[in-house]
């Protein structure tokens, strides 16, 4: 019975929280903007675009022409100064060293070389080979003796006198100084240390006391006369000023930022129209003229005059050619006519008798002309 008397449950009433887990790509939600920022942003904005549209306008170009001058003019200038100081720094530093390296450092390293392998390295290594490693073998011999005599002598000899004064030589600085230094440190010093390190502790906390005392009284001075109107200042004159100049120049700034940018549409405009108009006015009739007029003129005098010129021009060259042919042919016989007349005929050599014959005459394995077979 209780459970039908009992109401239907009720729906789990919703927290604040749970829209915003539902739509977690839900945009921010922007603050207000004051009576103040509204005010100035519609004045700003008019007069910065007045005075912004100019400036971007020349600024523009400016850019184009110097984009103009650098393609046209300094670009090209640029590269043959460079070539030009190139050319001038080798022959001026580069080839001069090049040359004095090549043919005189060279050379005289050289020589230089082969007289330090002559004078000295020679000299040297005769030496070392049979002077001093001779030499070398006779002080280690030498030495190998005299270290075994030492040896000897140490673990002989020194190793027990050794012993012996140690042991002395401690047990006198034992009993000496260090056991009356021990006694000292024990009932002299460390009773006095003691003494001086309580007064230390008192004195400590005498002057502590004095310093709390005073820094306090100065941080309660300090903070009444300058800290607490400082902040007042701050908070009541300074905060309010500072936040509506940040408002001033936040506006100014965007405002100057989108006259930029409506200024440089405006710019881009102006710059197609007056392109449009310089295309029509003087490219396009100066397309026309050379399409029309001074092409086929062009071809005309290529065809009735260059080429035939050409071709009169390589007909004389071939006949130049030919007879400056016929001309040296001519010098070369009249030399060697004026030779001949002068000094006659040149001798010319005589035969020599082939080893091998010649023609049908050749050497077989079945005739007698081998010197094996010849009678």
């Amino acid at each position: 019975m209780d459970l039908e008397k009992r109401p239907a449950e009720q729906p789990a009433r919703q927290t604040p929280e749970q829209p915003a887990r539902q739509n977690p790509e839900q945009p921010p939600r922007q603050n207000p903007e004051g009576c103040l920022t509204v005010a100035i942003r519609i004045p700003v904005r008019i007069v910065v675009l007045v005075l912004v549209v100019p400036v971007r306008m020349v600024w523009d170009a400016l850019v184009v022409t110097g984009r103009f001058l650098r393609d046209t003019v300094l670009r090209p200038v640029g590269r043959a100064l460079a070539w030009t100081l190139l050319m001038i720094g080798r022959a001026l530093f580069v080839w001069p060293w090049v040359a004095l390296w090549r043919y005189v450092v060279v050379p005289v390293g050289r020589a230089l070389g082969w007289l330090g392998n002559v004078l000295v390295v020679v000299p040297l290594v005769w030496l070392y080979r049979w002077v001093l490693t001779p030499l070398g073998h006779g002080i280690a011999w030498a030495a190998r003796g005299v270290g075994a005599g030492l040896v000897w002598l140490y673990t002989r000899l020194l190793t027990p006198v050794g012993l012996g004064l140690y042991t002395a030589v401690a047990w006198l600085v034992r009993h000496l100084f260090v056991v009356p230094a021990l006694w000292v440190y024990a009932w002299v010093l460390t009773p006095v240390g003691h003494a001086i390190a309580w007064c230390a502790r008192g004195l400590v906390l005498i002057v502590s006391a004095i310093v709390t005392g005073i820094g306090t009284a100065l941080y309660w001075t300090t903070r009444i006369l300058f800290v607490l109107p400082a902040l007042a200042v701050w908070r009541w004159v300074l905060t309010p000023v500072g936040r509506a100049l940040a408002v001033v120049g936040r506006e100014i700034r965007d405002a100057l930022g989108h006259a930029w940018r409506v200024a440089g549409y405006i710019s881009l405009a102006v710059g197609r129209f007056l392109a449009t108009l310089f295309r029509w006015i003087f490219v396009e009739p100066v397309r026309w003229v050379y399409r029309t007029v001074l092409t086929p003129v062009g071809h005309v005098i290529r065809d009735t005059v260059l080429r035939p010129a050409a071709e009169a021009a390589r007909a004389v060259g071939r006949a130049t050619r030919q007879a400056l042919t016929t001309a040296r042919d001519s010098v070369r016989q009249a030399r060697s006519d004026v030779r001949r007349m002068l000094f006659g005929e040149p001798r010319r050599p005589e035969p020599v008798a082939h080893r091998e014959p010649i023609g049908h005459e050749t050497r077989t394995l079945g005739s007698s002309t081998t010197a094996l077979t010849k009678d």
